[in-house]
């Protein structure tokens, strides 16, 4: 969440926005040959002994909307502790049948969530928690084949995702090995990414910020600055925009939320620098203009974002879009925001009530899911913090 000095982008419009977007643009016409990518990428054949979860998977997890859940929908009454106690918790992952898992980033445990109770079910290996490094995103994949809970996290070299099978039954969960999925992405100690999530398509969509290097967010040659989009085995889909690469969106500074609309709409938000905060829509080659525009701009080479915020607003991470409207959390606005898919946005639960809110997913019947963040080493934590909270949504009136 880090916000270098504005000076970082001075001088850079002429040399990036020139020549680097030109590159950019061309290889999405296919004009430019993709160059070869510094992260490692599984292969499509895995050599793992454990059942690939390649075909057929349950993409996201996500409960199915009831209803109700139509149109622009609001938070209804007051957040409801589902269980604290947390110590930097990053994100959260479910399954259909409504297992609740959450991460926290510098103890690198995953946590089941059962009966008000959060039991440790994992310890990801060689994870490096510095700064914002650490356990970040987790994703559920459930396929005829096996369960599976994937990871990004940070290493003494890299950020990289794993996956690890899951068994069990609800409440007693185990985790096996662990087995690579996409290593060598840029990792520093701030600008990370951090997020994954599996969309309606299947592939596993992943974040990857800077790693305060503003100029790799234009450069194919980096993965840094980017959305990524792979097969579950860490394969690269023949249909991404870029052959042979797993890039699916460039010109990002640190996005930290991403999530899908039912007609398959793809928003991501997106920390900015000193002036403006982002939520935007996703497509495939798509350039969001960092770090030669941050916010809203005039160069029809940069996608605009849908919203912006003033940076001391938002600082948002995890996302969620249900119904017609995109949840968003907020970790320096210590907010909740809702944003209609016109860019309508109202703000929710601030002036301290909640804290730095890390994440929010879809919940169980017309609800979601809110992850505070206040024992990150930013935030002023409370008694009972950090913790994870289950609020109600009604139809806006």
């Amino acid at each position: 969440m880090t916000r270098t000095s504005a000076r970082t982008r001075r001088g850079l419009g002429a040399l990036v926005g020139a020549s680097v977007t030109a590159l950019v643009l061309g290889a999405c016409s296919g004009e430019v040959a993709a160059p070869t990518m510094t992260a490692s990428v599984a292969p499509s054949s895995s050599p793992s002994a454990a059942p690939s979860p390649s075909a057929s998977p349950s993409a996201s997890a996500v409960p199915t909307p009831a209803a109700e859940d139509l149109g622009p929908l609001v938070p209804s009454g007051d957040p409801v502790a589902v269980v604290g106690g947390l110590q930097a918790p990053w994100s959260i992952a479910q399954l259909a049948d409504g297992s609740v898992f959450v991460s926290e980033r510098d103890t690198a445990r995953i946590l089941e969530v059962s009966s008000g109770t959060a039991t440790p079910i994992a310890t990801v290996p060689d994870v490096a928690a510095a700064g914002e490094g650490g356990l970040m995103g987790i994703a559920a994949l459930e396929t005829p084949a096996g369960t599976y809970l994937y990871a990004q996290h940070t290493t003494g070299g890299d950020n990289r995702v794993v996956r690890m099978p899951l068994s069990g039954t609800a409440g007693a969960r185990t985790v096996g090995a662990v087995e690579p999925v996409l290593t060598g992405l840029p990792r520093a100690s701030n600008h990370n990414g951090g997020r994954i999530a599996f969309g309606p398509d299947g592939m596993l969509y992943i974040t990857a910020g800077d790693a305060s290097v503003p100029t790799d967010a234009q450069s194919l040659d980096s993965l840094g600055g980017k959305i990524l989009r792979v097969a579950p085995d860490g394969s690269v889909p023949a249909d991404n925009p870029f052959p042979g690469s797993p890039i699916w969106s460039v010109g990002h500074r640190n996005p930290q939320g991403i999530a899908w609309a039912a007609d398959g709409t793809m928003w991501a938000a997106e920390f900015g620098q000193d002036t403006w905060d982002e939520i935007n829509v996703i497509t495939p080659g798509g350039n969001y203009g960092w770090p030669v525009v941050e916010g809203i701009g005039s160069d029809p080479a940069f996608a605009n974002p849908v919203q912006q915020w003033d940076t001391d607003d938002a600082s948002p991470s995890g996302i969620a879009v249900v119904g017609d409207t995109v949840f968003m959390a907020g970790l320096g606005g210590e907010r909740l925001w809702t944003i209609g898919f016109d860019g309508a946005a109202r703000e929710w639960y601030q002036g301290g009530q909640l804290g730095r809110v890390r994440d929010v997913v879809r919940g169980p019947g017309s609800s979601v899911y809110l992850l505070t963040n206040n024992t990150d080493g930013r935030g002023t934590p409370r008694d009972g913090d950090d913790v994870l909270y289950q609020v109600g949504l009604v139809p806006a009136g």
